[in-house]
């Protein structure tokens, strides 16, 4: 026999995150960088001025990403033998997973803590919530960080190839014509 109550959801769990959201980063979303990125730049000034806007950015997501390691790094996560922890990377920064006693980092000790069943299940969840943000936080914030070095490397391009420019254009008006080849 089938039973014909209505099959009840399991309680949540507390939340002892408060996990980042989409009005989080709607700030950052209205800098609209990526429209900058497919149009005709017409000179260095143009992708300087991207390349700080990607550069600005990529300092909004990483101050998302201190909020987040703030709520990871307090009562009850203090407690856990893995920690979240703040890494300083040529892009500015990184979230990794650590041991307390620093000896070891990755990503798996947090599947090592996921895994053990002396990690309480309400904790299992934020765990699994600040992986993900984790997870994209990081590739958010290395992505920005590449995409304002390759501007500011292109600038550097578009301003050698100006020179050059230039210095034919300038030599050439000071030529007669007959010099020239006109």
């Amino acid at each position: 026999m089938t039973n014909c109550l209505p099959r009840q959801e399991p309680t949540p769990a507390p939340r002892f995150i408060d996990p980042l959201e989409h009005d989080d980063f709607l700030r950052l979303e209205h800098a609209a960088y990526l429209k900058g990125l497919l149009k005709p730049f017409k000179g260095k000034g143009d992708l300087e001025t991207w390349a700080s806007q990607c550069e600005s950015l990529r300092e909004g997501v990483i101050a998302l990403a201190q909020r987040l390691l703030a709520q990871a790094t307090i009562y009850p996560f203090s407690l856990l033998p893995v920690v979240l922890a703040q890494q300083s990377t040529g892009a500015g920064m990184a979230l990794r997973w650590r041991n307390t006693d620093r000896s070891t980092m990755g990503v798996a000790l947090w599947t090592q803590l996921i895994g053990q069943p002396t990690t309480p299940l309400p904790l299992v969840q934020d765990l699994f919530a600040l992986e993900q943000q984790r997870i994209a936080l990081n590739m958010q914030i290395s992505a920005l960080h590449a995409l304002a070095r390759q501007a500011r490397d292109a600038a550097a391009k578009l301003a050698h190839a100006e020179t050059v420019y230039r210095e034919r254009v300038e030599r050439d008006a000071s030529l007669s014509p007959q010099e020239s080849g006109r």
